[in-house]
């Protein structure tokens, strides 16, 4: 074992984070809802979801036996929806394909949707006790700072050089251990701000803290300037009170959820009318806002309907007509249910 392992493991023993909830019970399950879980999402965020999904999906049986809309429902709010696809496709296959019983070999567990390198090096360390490196953002972060290295870490020649220190690290004895302490140290010592280097095991090993260059590494992404779209939601509204929600295609912004349908254009009450037989009563314009995607900002405008004449008022395939403080579990995008809460507080 290294001493950077062994510093690591030393100060992992002592402080680091041990009573997480994926933490216990550890199952190849639990390691993997918990690792989809935490990517692009911060811990604290993390836990509350981690603890609902699992209670309500406790083995990778009831997972797969699931409808979609109910794991789209648990995942709400949690953002990056294709993880939660993901996360439904590889449980089929997992169920059909293996029995139910979770791959343990790195090559089959990349195979599966929604599953990279570093999450199966996870799972296999922490749930399979085998000594497989693994490269999340903190690692990422820790590891250039600790040797100084240039570029950003997304670069395939930076990430290939990141993946070589990683490997080398990583010990055939408490890889699971370790795994957890890598990641915990960059979730809490060596944060993006404020690193806390007098409590960091490493500090005199890091290059970055010794030439003082600290806040340089990781070097970030080019920024570009993010494009601006707009659309509105039609918020159609009927004389029960009740709210129109449309079923998303399966790809694209927001795949496979529940929401307002949405249509750019001005001349809606054409739309309304040919698409789901509602008759404009009258409508009014609310406060446009913004919902930042990765690669572009989306500019929404909420358009409150009145209508008369209109589709059943039950589950029709892609339509749902229900109240919005009794909205079934389905999967809704994050401003969707914003609106939908203020709606009824205002309405009902």
């Amino acid at each position: 074992m290294s001493d950077f392992a062994k510093g690591l493991l030393n100060w992992f023993d002592g402080f680091g984070r041990k009573n997480l909830p994926w933490q216990k019970n550890i199952t190849p399950y639990r390691v993997w809802i918990s690792e989809i879980m935490l990517q692009q999402t911060q811990v604290a965020t993390v836990i509350p979801y981690f603890e609902k999904f699992i209670a309500h999906f406790p083995d990778i049986q009831t997972l797969a036996k699931s409808e979609l809309d109910t794991v789209l429902h648990f995942w709400t709010g949690l953002g990056y929806y294709a993880r939660a696809r993901n996360i439904y496709k590889s449980a089929n296959i997992i169920v059909d394909h293996f029995a139910a019983e979770f791959p343990s070999d790195l090559d089959t567990l990349i195979s599966l949707p929604g599953i990279g390198r570093s999450t199966a090096g996870a799972i296999l360390s922490i749930a399979f006790q085998k000594a497989t490196p693994i490269l999340d953002g903190n690692v990422k972060r820790v590891l250039t700072r600790l040797h100084a290295i240039s570029g950003y870490p997304g670069e395939k020649s930076v990430e290939d050089k990141l993946w070589k220190l990683a490997s080398g690290y990583t010990p055939e004895k408490r890889c699971a251990d370790f795994t957890q302490a890598i990641m915990d140290l960059g979730a809490t010592i060596c944060t993006r701000a404020q690193p806390n280097c007098n409590a960091c095991p490493l500090q005199f090993d890091c290059l970055s803290y010794q030439e003082g260059s600290i806040s340089l590494y990781p070097q970030p992404k080019a920024k570009t300037k993010l494009p601006v779209k707009n659309t509105q939601f039609l918020i159609l509204w009927n004389e029960k009170g009740q709210l129109l929600l449309e079923k998303r295609p399966p790809m694209g912004i927001w795949g496979g959820l529940w929401g307002f349908p949405d249509y750019p254009q001005s001349d809606f009450a054409e739309h309304c009318r040919l698409k789901y037989g509602a008759e404009v009563i009258t409508y009014s314009t609310g406060q446009l806002f913004r919902h930042t995607f990765s690669h572009y900002h989306l500019d929404i405008t909420p358009v409150f309907i009145d209508i008369a004449h209109h589709r059943k008022d039950v589950m029709e395939g892609d339509l749902i007509w229900c109240l919005a403080n009794e909205i079934p579990q389905v999967g809704l995008a994050a401003p969707v249910k914003k609106l939908l809460l203020e709606f009824a507080k205002t309405t009902y």
